[in-house]
């Protein structure tokens, strides 16, 4: 506490003069030193504002050898994000077999990229002791589960969580990449603020039901990525409907055409619907996502639409 706040006493303020007199001053000359007092403190905060913010963000760098980064990203939970990322990086090789596809997993808590893609063991170390990603459907794969037992939780705290990511991004040896995808966690947390922060970013993917619920997280989503100046690409609509697989009745279970709405609420565009189907849920849980095992399928096609539009938005990549 400061010399002043000290002599601040129930209205008043003791002064003490030469030899040992007291004189109380009255409640606004009191109000007075308040305000100059605040005044001090106000400036010094300012200065140190300024300071801060002179430092910047923290510098990018790039991931060697990889030419765009697409990070596919969420709200909230559970609205199919893991799924999206890993059929977007499947469709993009499809859509063009000249490009080198990696797919990198940032969910530290809730790694999902090892069972989707089918994928276990621990990576080998390269001969400058970088990580090798694993290796499946022709998509180089890098995860936290591939580092910690299947079972085991991550009970971590910030700083832990803040190294693992560092070790994720630049302790890979993914080669020569035109694409890499990040499956990020869930929310607009640290994790989110480190990698766009960290890494040039191309573009970002939001997915969201067209539940309210989830759109209001995937608002929030999308208007962080624009403040840290990540450009949106547009938003997936997953679980858009349902449709009985006998009687052909579609039913919209969390409500029709929600991100569509917020869509045109941040003025961008809806890259594409995912209708919620058994066969999408099925090839997630084997390891055979449904673009690889069933690419002729309806729900494969609008995963390979949704990759045409992603790659039609991104910029130019860096010469």
């Amino acid at each position: 506490m400061g010399l002043w706040q000290r002599l601040l006493l129930s209205g008043g303020v003791l002064l003490r003069g030469v030899g040992g007199a007291t004189a109380r001053l009255g409640r606004s000359r009191v109000l007075v030193f308040r305000r100059q007092l605040s005044g001090v403190e106000s400036e010094t905060l300012k200065q140190r504002r300024t300071q801060i913010m002179s430092r910047g963000l923290p510098k990018q760098k790039p991931i060697e050898g990889v030419k765009q980064v697409i990070v596919v990203a969420s709200g909230k939970g559970g609205v199919g994000k893991s799924t999206t990322a890993v059929n977007l990086a499947l469709a993009l090789a499809a859509n063009d077999s000249t490009k080198a596809i990696g797919l990198l997993d940032v969910d530290v808590y809730g790694p999902s990229v090892p069972k989707m893609m089918n994928l276990r063991g621990n990576p080998e170390l390269s001969q400058n002791n970088l990580m090798k990603p694993l290796l499946n459907y022709g998509i180089a794969c890098m995860s936290m589960g591939f580092l910690v037992e299947e079972t085991a939780p991550v009970v971590w705290r910030g700083l832990m969580v803040m190294s693992a990511i560092e070790k994720l991004l630049r302790q890979v040896d993914w080669g020569q990449l035109d694409y890499l995808v990040v499956d990020m966690p869930p929310g607009t947390g640290d994790v989110q603020l480190s990698v766009s922060q960290n890494i040039p970013i191309s573009g970002a993917v939001i997915v969201s039901t067209p539940q309210d619920i989830a759109l209001m997280d995937a608002h929030k989503g999308a208007e962080m990525f624009r403040k840290v100046h990540v450009p949106v690409l547009g938003l997936v609509q997953n679980m858009s409907v349902f449709q009985c697989p006998k009687c052909k009745h579609k039913t919209h279970i969390f409500g029709a055409d929600g991100a569509r709405k917020l869509a045109r609420t941040l003025d961008l565009d809806v890259l594409g619907d995912i209708p919620l189907h058994l066969n999408i849920r099925e090839t997630s849980d084997t390891g055979q996502p449904i673009v690889f095992s069933q690419p002729e399928s309806d729900e494969a096609k609008a995963y390979l639409r949704i990759a045409e539009e992603v790659v039609r938005r991104l910029p130019p990549p860096p010469e």
